[in-house]
């Protein structure tokens, strides 16, 4: 075990009638695994002796499986966020004898002197917490699939080339070989695909989905691997993610790609749609998700002159993890409206992208959102439908080169 992680038993005591560990129980298990952590590492006296308490704020759980007298449970515990006066724990149980996820937490804490006036987070705690696991026994390579990680969260991405760097960040429900062909053709940059939170082969926690999380997770993914700039792509809900990470960092993108993407909200309809597909996630699996989008996703004629490609996409998206599903759906339901971030993106070259056949992002409404940015170069992708990266390989990347051309 990693010095992060603490087992505790479940004793009768701490059970319901039925034998079930309860509600009150479980939480009192999280919070003496922190200090079993503590305890272990700077001291179950580290608050005290900085004048600080660590008063909760907030506590988000999610309950997956019961848990019984007898059993044990796995708690590991991970710092998210370290502010000036709060920090934010991620906690997740797992029982040892099936490593079956049993409950996932995040408690926001907000640490105050003995008059309650909020005091410094001391620093020994962030010291801790962040401190490097041991070096794994497998050097890293210079380039190809590597893990970093970010923000409690292990990313996997593809890192390869030198040069300025193309971020590339793909859609829902999919992962960072989308971007393949593009991966493999455009060698003057440095390209760097990361598989999102919940996607592919990174982390899937159970909570903390939302576009400002993902945005989060690319701007630590930058500095993790020294990119000061870089040429930000999104796809889909990738777009709208980069329409955050240039809400918050608009100075460390030194241009904009999206592909097949909108500015606007979900509407009505369309969140309760988000509500649906998460709850049949839930109860079916991610492959109902990609039988129900797969049609929408390729152009009729990619599907039938491409059965390879259909199947392939297919499985790419049944793999995906119901958690990342599950909380892709949620943060798209809760997306800012970006309507009014076009017109202010003057100065910055960006490229809009669009399958002719796009049913996810039309090419009507693609171009509009073109036209609103000042300077901005608009390409509709003949026989593509909502993946053109894939449907039409060559196209997109010669598109994309020469784009890049007058950036680089």
């Amino acid at each position: 075990m990693s010095q992060h992680e603490v087992d505790l038993a479940v004793y009768p005591d701490e059970c319901d009638p039925y034998g079930h560990l309860n509600q009150a129980s479980f939480l009192a298990l999280f919070e003496r695994a922190r200090w079993a952590m503590l305890a272990r590492g700077p001291g179950i006296d580290l608050f005290n002796r900085h004048g600080a308490w660590p008063a909760m704020r907030r506590a988000v759980v999610d309950y997956q499986a019961p848990a019984f007298p007898g059993d044990v449970l796995r708690f590991r515990q991970t710092l998210i966020h370290h502010g000036r006066t709060s920090f934010t724990m991620r906690q997740t149980a797992t029982r040892t004898r099936d490593d079956r996820p049993v409950a996932a937490a995040e408690f926001v804490f907000v640490c105050i002197d003995r008059s309650g006036r909020p005091v410094p987070v001391p620093a020994e705690l962030a010291e801790f917490m962040r401190a490097p696991a041991a070096p794994s026994a497998t050097p890293q390579p210079e380039s190809g699939l590597r893990n970093v990680m970010v923000n409690g969260v292990r990313l996997a991405v593809d890192v390869r080339g030198a040069g300025p760097a193309l971020l590339l960040v793909h859609g829902y429900p999919l992962d960072h070989t989308i971007w393949s062909p593009q991966l493999d053709a455009l060698g003057a940059w440095q390209r760097v695909a990361p598989d999102l939170r919940g996607m592919g082969r990174s982390d899937a926690p159970d909570l903390g989905y939302s576009m400002a999380t993902y945005a989060d997770d690319l701007v630590a993914l930058l500095e993790a691997l020294g990119i000061e700039r870089a040429v930000v792509c999104g796809h889909s809900m990738g777009g709208y993610i980069v329409f955050e990470f240039l809400r918050r960092w608009r100075h460390r993108a030194a241009g904009v790609i999206l592909v097949g993407t909108k500015p606007g909200p979900d509407g009505t309809e369309a969140r309760r749609a988000r509500d649906a597909a998460a709850a049949e996630a839930r109860e079916h699996g991610a492959g109902a998700i990609a039988d129900a989008m797969l049609p929408r996703m390729l152009a009729p004629e990619t599907t039938a002159s491409n059965p390879a490609l259909a199947r392939q996409v297919r499985d790419l998206m049944a793999a995906t993890p119901v958690s990342g599903i599950v909380g892709a759906l949620g943060a798209m339901r809760d997306r800012a409206d970006s309507t009014s971030l076009l017109p202010r993106l003057g100065g910055v070259p960006v490229l809009v992208l669009v399958g002719a056949e796009d049913p996810f992002s039309p090419p009507a409404g693609a171009g509009a959102m073109a036209a609103a940015i000042p300077g901005a170069r608009f390409v509709v992708i003949a026989d593509a439908g909502h993946l053109p990266s894939l449907e039409q390989p060559a196209v997109m990347t010669a598109a994309m080169r020469d784009f890049l051309a007058g950036i680089g």
